[in-house]
């Protein structure tokens, strides 16, 4: 099974030094035979070849299972956006929960935000008339009956059958309301599960007042942008959100947040995005080794472990760097 590994850049080599440790490690467990292809994108490909996504990289890229990226600075877009519309990654999954001794606004979250991934004012159509501005908000009902049937297979999968689909229709009537008609018509498919709809500020609200009434939140591109990192913060921290972009053949794991280059090189990132990210890409994997379902339930159970003894870094409220959080995270899969 081979796994493609993007470096990124400020923090990113030093969360990938951390996740690639952590995969050996359960490699040398489990014996998956884990291949890694590592590949050069982002602002050193810029500077370097002129482009921060070379053709070459792409290649190696779709010759692999599946792909862990670190965060990536300023070329960022010209990386993931390009990634996903070219391999038709769909599905941006962004989990939010609470972990043993981070803070949250609550106890018990437990939401995953299901975000269209490839249209809606993130489309990038743009232009100049005169003195204005003008962005196209692209909605199609393919793409929206496509991320409600993956929101509704993912609910029938968790204990809290729940989807809220979450929009502004009352406003944006074509766009937004050929959105909800589609969530609707999933729904009708999918009796078991639970249906609600929320206007987009009623939510960001809500995510505040009362998030353990969510269970699975589905909704456009910009909308589950924004959504999905007040949610972050309500669990206690960007250092603990990752995120996937899936589609029917290929997926790519990576943190939510960017490249924080104000602390990069001073060895207190904290590694637990991009290593739960590499959690989740277990989980996707498994489809096709069991033993990657392994790999993800250990490596939860060792991060929670790390943390119910208080070793974080100090972004979470702790006291220690990267490398003792990772090597922490190694001795909990040790002892597994």
């Amino acid at each position: 099974m081979k796994i493609a590994l993007i470096n990124g850049d400020g923090i990113g080599p030093e969360q990938m030094e951390s996740a690639r440790s952590i995969l050996y490690k359960i490699d040398d467990i489990l014996d998956i035979n884990l291949e890694f292809e590592e590949i050069e994108a982002g602002d050193s490909a810029l500077i370097k070849y002129g482009k921060a996504l070379p053709d070459e990289s792409i290649e190696k890229i779709k010759r692999c299972d599946a792909c862990l990226k670190a965060p990536i600075g300023s070329s960022a877009a010209d990386v993931i956006v390009t990634l996903r519309r070219m391999l038709d990654l769909y599905a941006n999954v962004r989990p939010a929960k609470t972990y043993p001794t981070i803070k949250a606004l609550k106890d018990d979250i437990d939401i995953i935000i299901v975000r269209e991934n490839t249209e809606d004012l993130y489309s990038g159509l743009e232009y100049e008339l005169d003195d204005s501005a003008i962005a196209i908000k692209v909605i199609t009902r393919r793409a929206s009956l496509r991320i409600a049937e993956f929101a509704f297979k993912m609910a029938m999968m968790r204990e809290r059958k729940i989807v809220h689909a979450v929009h502004k229709a009352n406003l944006l009537r074509k766009s937004d309301g050929l959105f909800a008609l589609c969530c609707r018509e999933v729904a009708n498919r999918y009796p078991e599960v639970e249906y609600g709809e929320m206007l987009i500020d009623a939510c960001s609200m809500q995510l505040i007042r009362e998030p353990r009434e969510f269970s699975i939140i589905v909704t456009m591109n910009m909308y589950g942008d924004i959504l999905s990192d007040e949610a972050a913060q309500v669990v206690g921290s960007l250092g603990i959100a990752p995120s996937a972009n899936i589609g029917d053949k290929f997926a790519i794991f990576e943190p939510v947040h960017g490249s924080a280059p104000d602390i990069a090189g001073k060895g207190i990132a904290n590694p637990l995005s991009l290593i739960l990210s590499a959690e989740m890409m277990f989980e996707w994997l498994s489809s096709k080794d069991r033993r990657c379902k392994i790999a993800a339930e250990m490596i939860d159970n060792a991060i929670n472990n790390v943390l119910r003894k208080g070793i974080k870094t100090p972004d979470i409220s702790g006291n220690n760097n990267t490398h003792e959080v990772t090597s922490a995270i190694i001795n909990e899969l040790t002892n597994y």
